[in-house]
C-alpha cells in the first residue's frame, strides 16, 4: 500500500515560521512585495505556489508576472529556507509519529511518500532537519513544485510509485494521510482513501468526508493496520 503523508500539521507541528518567512522574502526579492497582506487567507492544505499566487494578487501583481516569475519565485523561496531553517526541529514531530512511521516502513507490503503543498526541496531539509526524512526516499511524492494545484499531487505520486514506464501504482492500494479539508479534497479528486488527523487547525468534525478520522497517532496507526491487514478492500 502507498501510503502519502502530508508534513504540516500532520508529521510536524508548530514547523512553519521560517518556511513563510522565505516564501514572503522570495515575493519581496522577485517581486518587490515588502508586506504580504495575509489577513483572512486560510493557507492550511494549499501549496507554496498557490498561497504565493494569492499573495502576489492581493498585492496588485499581475498573472502574467505572477506566471513568468513562478520558477524565480520557487528558486528564491528554496533558498531563503536552506537559510532560516531551525537547524533542529525534532521538538516539531508529532508525538508518536517517529514511531509509527517505524512500524509502517519495516512492513514489506507498504511504500511511504509525501504528498505535501510544500515546494520540494523545502519539503527535503525540513524532514531531514526533524530526523525522519529517511522514511521517504528520494524520487517519490507529490510536492507543490510539481504542480500549483494540490488535488494533482496523489496521481504525480501514484506515478512515480509505479513501473517505470508502466501503470501508476493502483488508486485501490493508496491512501492519503493528512490534517486539512484540502487534504481530503485531493484525495477524492484521485478517488484514493484517505485518513485525516486531527492534529493540525481543524477539529474532527471540521474533516468530514475522510475514510477514517483519527486524534492522534495511535489512533491513525489503528487505522492504517486495518487497511494494511484488509488488502485492497476499503476498511475503516
Amino acid at each position: 500500500m502507498l501510503l502519502l503523508f502530508d508534513i504540516d500539521g500532520t508529521l510536524l507541528l508548530r514547523a512553519a515560521d521560517a518556511h513563510r518567512d522565505a516564501i514572503y522574502e522570495a515575493l519581496r526579492v522577485v517581486h518587490g512585495v515588502k508586506e504580504p497582506d495575509r489577513r483572512g487567507m486560510q493557507v492550511a492544505g494549499r501549496t507554496d505556489a498557490d498561497i504565493a499566487r494569492s499573495l502576489l494578487v492581493h498585492a496588485g501583481v499581475s498573472a502574467d508576472q505572477i506566471d513568468a516569475r513562478a520558477d524565480d519565485v520557487r528558486v528564491a523561496a528554496c533558498a531563503a529556507y536552506g537559510r532560516l531553517c531551525p537547524q533542529d526541529l525534532s521538538p516539531c514531530v508529532a508525538p508518536g509519529m517517529p514511531a509509527l512511521l517505524e512500524r509502517l516502513a519495516a512492513r514489506e507490503e507498504t511504500l511511504l511518500a509525501l504528498v505535501t503543498g510544500n515546494f520540494e526541496p523545502i519539503a527535503r531539509l525540513k524532514l531531514r532537519r526533524a530526523g525522519i526524512g529517511h522514511f521517504f526516499p528520494s524520487g517519490q511524492g507529490g510536492f507543490g513544485s510539481d504542480h500549483e494545484d494540490r488535488a494533482m499531487l496523489p496521481a504525480i505520486a501514484r506515478r512515480r510509485a509505479g513501473a517505470p514506464g508502466g501503470e501508476p501504482w493502483p488508486q485501490a492500494r493508496t491512501a492519503v494521510i493528512g490534517d486539512t479539508p484540502r487534504d481530503i479534497a485531493c484525495a477524492r479528486a484521485d478517488g484514493v482513501r484517505v485518513a485525516a488527523i486531527a492534529s493540525g487547525p481543524f477539529k474532527a468534525a471540521e474533516l468530514r468526508g475522510a475514510d477514517a478520522v483519527a486524534r492522534d497517532a495511535d489512533e491513525l496507526g489503528a487505522v492504517l493496520e486495518r487497511w494494511l491487514a484488509a488488502g485492497t478492500r476499503l476498511k475503516t
